[in-house]
């Protein structure tokens, strides 16, 4: 067995993450970046960036990244880690492209990659994945030699990314008047995507074919809801829900969304909630807007008392979940014997996104899988 600190043959992390605008002038280029090929005009994606101009037309994604990267760097020296991490964005500075060739350049050659989404589903793992392909071939173009790319497996479960949520939870419950505190409902909120791509995301291991990604929203929101349970004494209500649907309304997204679920809640007598940001790895604008501003606005308009509770950001835990990971993966690529660690029922996700994991309506090329032109 190789020493616990031993990344080979991994010689670089990359931390791969949507990317935001910094500035007002940056809004609607970086939604040009997102939409490109949709045919969205110019004044189209002004009125879509208007949650970005209410915060200065920054998103706060970068600088959370930022932090991410520190944690991860500081997790990794002081437990021996010698293992440099790469940040790329797929839609904003720094590109994914231009911290590949960097990378390359670096001398790296084996890296495994980190992605800010945690689940299964074509925009949370596939879209990487081809994003990954597309940089690797920009470069191959160049004459450089694309180097080999792994991605880490999906860590919902990973106790390093759900103990930080649930201590959010409690504190969240803290936060509320003690008279309605015991009665508060837990939503358990994340991004709304359409019936179809929920339907065929996955596969997740002995549980067959498509659906992964409310499967283990569900699994980590029960980890979540029965640690609370636990920790309070109190058996507390709670539900999925979904939040920023972004697409037409006669295509079938999933439901409910947030503000209709407190709705539902304060008619059916609830008297507080607290919303667990589960589908989100940091406070992005879709955390800021869609849950700080608009969903807490109908909380107030119905007299419901809410709190949100934190993403898991940068905290240490989290940096030493992605240690673990890593490692991980390192000794399965290495063949030696691995215990993988995870929490609730669906236990750990593969590591290799198989044929057809998440398939786009368009098929494209997609790296880091076992369809990966770039093995």
């Amino acid at each position: 067995m190789s020493d616990q600190r031993d990344s080979a043959p991994y010689d670089a992390l990359l931390l791969l993450s949507f990317g935001g605008p910094e500035g007002p002038d940056d809004v609607v280029p970086f939604l040009e970046n997102v939409t490109r090929g949709r045919g969205i005009p110019k004044e189209r994606l002004k009125e879509v960036g208007q949650h970005y101009f209410l915060f200065g037309g920054v998103s706060p994604i970068n600088d959370q990244n930022r932090a991410l990267l520190d944690a991860l760097r500081k997790d990794f020296a002081a437990h021996g880690l010698d293992l440099p991490v790469y940040w790329g964005n797929r839609n904003w500075d720094p590109y994914l492209t231009d911290t590949l060739r960097e990378m390359v350049r670096d001398g790296r050659r084996r890296i495994v990659t980190l992605t800010t989404s945690a689940y299964a589903s074509y925009s949370g793992c596939r879209q990487y994945r081809e994003n990954l392909a597309d940089s690797l071939a920009a470069l191959a173009a160049e004459g450089l030699e694309p180097p080999r790319v792994d991605k880490l497996r999906h860590y919902f479960n990973h106790p390093g990314f759900l103990r930080p949520m649930i201590d959010g939870v409690l504190a969240a419950l803290a936060e509320l008047p003690e008279d309605v505190r015991a009665g508060a409902r837990l939503a358990f909120t994340t991004h709304s995507i359409p019936d179809a791509a929920a339907d065929t995301s996955g596969p997740v291991a002995g549980h067959g074919e498509g659906g992964a990604y409310v499967r283990q929203h569900l699994d980590a929101a029960r980890v979540i809801a029965d640690a609370v349970r636990a920790e309070t004494g109190v058996e507390r209500p709670w539900r999925l829900v979904y939040q920023s649907r972004s697409g037409a309304p006669h295509i079938p997204w999933l439901e409910p969304d947030i503000c209709d679920h407190l709705e539902e809640l304060h008619a059916a007598g609830a008297p507080a909630a607290v919303m667990v940001p589960i589908g989100f790895v940091s406070d992005h604008m879709e955390v800021l807007y869609d849950l700080d501003t608009e969903a807490a606005a109908k909380a107030a308009e119905l007299g419901l008392p809410v709190r949100r509770s934190a993403t898991v950001g940068a905290d240490p835990r989290f940096a030493a979940a992605v240690r673990e990971l890593v490692l991980e993966r390192a000794a399965k690529e290495r063949g030696e014997p691995v215990a993988p660690c995870a929490l609730g029922a669906l236990g750990p996700s593969h590591d290799l996104c198989p044929v057809g994991c998440c398939p786009a309506r368009t098929p494209r090329p997609a790296a880091a899988g076992a369809d990966s032109p770039y093995a």
